[in-house]
């Protein structure tokens, strides 16, 4: 889904977006009186997305419709809805931001946060394969995103470069929540495969069952095309590709772009496995481990252009429009020196503070030979102690901190003492990111400029902070959500169910169950009791002090409806309730009366000497109910001779008529 237009340009050639808002009956139109439908951005196989104007609030945002032909499936609708109560919160500025979700007429619509840019699709049909920095830069906030979803309590099940939005400021964010479902939830993809097949995870296509890791398998895939241009799997029918999938190891990028870092074969194998016990957990481990992978490559390796990638050397920052943010494309310049010239391949080659090697002293003519092999080693010695007591104070003294980043704390212990330096205070810190036990920063940082034998401060990982579900049962809705934000929980889901010894309004149980060890942040469901269970008496036809009565002495309360309707039952008595009759409610709940205005008089048709059928048709067309009266000299007769109401009379609308044949 592109929310959002752009022109494509690589050098002279350009793909302009198509304007496809001809003919569309909705652009100039204002859905539920505020939102201006403008152009046409997008059309998918369950919706169509708009740029509109919400004129309340004068803002630009994207409408996202389903199509009317799908809006009286009650399950589309449901998803559809379930889009944006997901998205909504999730609240993450790698996620693309969902407004409103409402309904005017035949159209559903969501409005959404309106992403002027294209998606990572535009951006691998232009350039090909893209170098490593930049599929890391795109790929980090995907995972940060989706790390959100998952610690949330969601999987998003349908990931793809389609739906990973680049802004023109270089934003990246994921789109298209409609096939969320909760973390913990076995969904079914029984009769049509949710999601690309080229992004499958095998899980989903051999059991039909999806968890956080087939978004990780689906962001190795997209990690694997970024780096390569090309899909790892392919086939000339879906079938095939399902089946490399279920029977084929995503193949390591760099056999396809030879020289590329060992590092990233080894990430794309971790996301990829087919078995899902050995991918991360989910796109935050997944996320740790694309940060671990990035600090291990110098730059060159950051930025090797693979042959399959098209340049756009050729752009230059006058006359740029590639969908790729300049903070991925731009090469980085050359140093500068004082007078803010650039410098040269020479200059910047060459290593000596001097611009030329000194000369050695002149040998004098006089004196006796070893005199003069004296000077000049007294020379050489005066030059090389100058420069040595230079280097000593420039640089000699000086050494950088070593990369010891997601290390273990041995580990990086070992390295700052090879470097000559001092470990100096540990702290511990939690991290949802960082393995237990591992570097998560440094003090001085990684690479920083430091003397010898000083001292480098570490900040070590005690892992995700977790926290015990506390217990609940029998405490009001209120005291619970406060007791699990105390907790560093977060509240979720509250449904409601009847209760023999929990009174209304208390806490029955909680999902997970009290005692269970979670993530600091987590959700926990709550189920509230709705009251003890009492079955409804069935009161139609009764006085109202009779039914009041009976009621209350079930332990309900009585509301009576201000209209009455017409109905068979006498005027006064009860025509309807609500609940209704062997319906359970609970104890205290409120059953509302409908009373009876007596039967509706409706005219008797006339139907003497009519046919049996036609008069049939005549009585029962004005309401009422008809019986038929032969006796022994009708029994082959066809005409009414006789009605027992006569034509032009009254009678309470579907009372029976009786009519006699001869």
């Amino acid at each position: 889904m592109v929310v959002g237009e752009v022109g494509v340009s690589v050098g002279a050639r350009t793909l302009a977006c198509v304007d496809t808002t001809l003919q569309d009956p909705l652009v100039g139109q204002v859905l539920d009186g505020r939102y201006r439908v403008d152009a046409r951005i997008a059309v998918g196989g369950m919706a169509t997305v708009y740029r509109a104007v919400d004129t309340r609030l004068d803002r630009v945002l994207a409408l996202k419709v389903m199509h009317p032909t799908l809006a009286t499936d009650a399950s589309f609708v449901e998803r559809f809805i379930r889009e944006a109560k997901s998205v909504a919160r999730l609240a993450h500025p790698n996620v693309v931001q969902v407004f409103d979700q409402g309904t005017d007429g035949s159209y559903v619509y969501l409005a959404m946060e309106y992403i002027a840019g294209c998606t990572l699709r535009d951006v691998l049909r232009e350039r090909g394969a893209l170098q490593p920095r930049a599929a890391f830069d795109i790929l980090e906030p995907v995972l940060a995103a989706l790390g959100a979803a998952h610690r949330a309590g969601f999987v998003h099940r349908d990931m793809k470069p389609e739906n990973v939005l680049i802004g023109d400021d270089g934003r990246v964010k994921v789109a298209d929540f409609g096939l969320v479902r909760s973390v913990d939830t076995v969904t079914s993809t029984t009769g049509a495969v949710l999601g690309t097949v080229s992004y499958l995870a095998p899980e989903q296509i051999e059991q039909g069952t999806a968890d956080a890791r087939v978004d990780v398998y689906a962001c190795g895939v997209v990690l694997y095309e970024m780096l390569t241009g090309d899909k790892p799997h392919d086939g000339d029918s879906p079938a095939i590709v399902l089946y490399k999938h279920l029977h084929e190891d995503v193949p390591p990028p760099s056999a396809a772009v030879p020289g590329l870092a060992y590092e990233l074969d080894e990430l794309v194998a971790s996301a990829t496995a087919r078995t899902p016990g050995v991918r991360p957990h989910d796109a935050v481990a997944l996320l740790a481990q694309v940060r671990a992978a990035r600090g291990a490559l110098d730059e060159e390796q950051l930025d090797a252009l693979p042959p399959q990638a098209r340049s756009a050397a050729h752009d230059n920052a006058e006359d740029r429009t590639s969908v790729i943010p300049r903070s991925l494309t731009v090469p980085r310049p050359l140093p500068v020196n004082e007078d803010e010239e650039p410098l040269g391949e020479a200059a910047t080659n060459r290593t000596s503070r001097f611009e030329a090697e000194p000369p050695l002293p002149p040998r004098r003519r006089s004196g006796p030979p070893r005199r003069g092999l004296l000077a000049i080693v007294t020379a050489v010695l005066l030059v090389l102690g100058l420069g040595a007591g230079v280097w000593y104070i420039n640089s000699g003294q000086f050494t950088k901190v070593p990369a010891v980043l997601t290390q273990t704390q041995a580990r990086a212990e070992q390295r700052l003492e090879a470097a000559g330096l001092e470990v100096g205070a540990i702290r511990h810190e939690y991290s949802d990111t960082v393995e237990r036990g591992t570097v998560i920063s440094t003090d001085p940082e990684p690479g920083a400029r430091i003397r010898k034998n000083d001292a480098v401060a570490l900040v070590v990982s005690d892992g995700p902070e977790t926290v015990k579900v506390p217990y609940l049962k029998g405490s009001r809705l209120a005291k619970a959500k406060a007791q699990l934000k105390e907790d560093g929980l977060e509240p979720g889901l509250v449904t409601e169910a009847f209760s023999e010894d929990i009174a209304k309004g208390a806490v029955i149980s909680s999902s997970p169950e009290a005692g269970t060890e979670r993530r600091a942040g987590s959700v926990v469901s709550l189920v509230v009791s709705k009251g003890r269970p009492v079955d409804v008496p069935d009161v139609t036809g009764e006085d109202l002090a009779d039914a009041r009565a009976e009621l209350q002495g079930a332990g309900l309360k009585v509301r009576v409806s201000a209209e009455g309707v017409n109905s068979e039952f006498d005027k006064g008595q009860v025509a309807l309730q609500s609940p209704g009759p062997d319906q359970r409610a609970a104890e205290g709940d409120t059953v509302t009366l409908t009373l009876s205005k007596g039967p509706e008089m409706v005219e008797v048709p006339d139907v003497v000497g009519d046919s049996v059928g036609d008069a049939k048709t005549a009585l029962e067309g004005a309401g009422f109910k008809v019986k038929e009266d032969r006796g022994l000299l009708g029994l082959f007769g066809d005409t009414v001779k006789s009605q027992s109401v006569a034509g032009g009379e009254t009678a309470p609308k579907g009372s029976t008529i009786t009519i006699t044949i001869r």
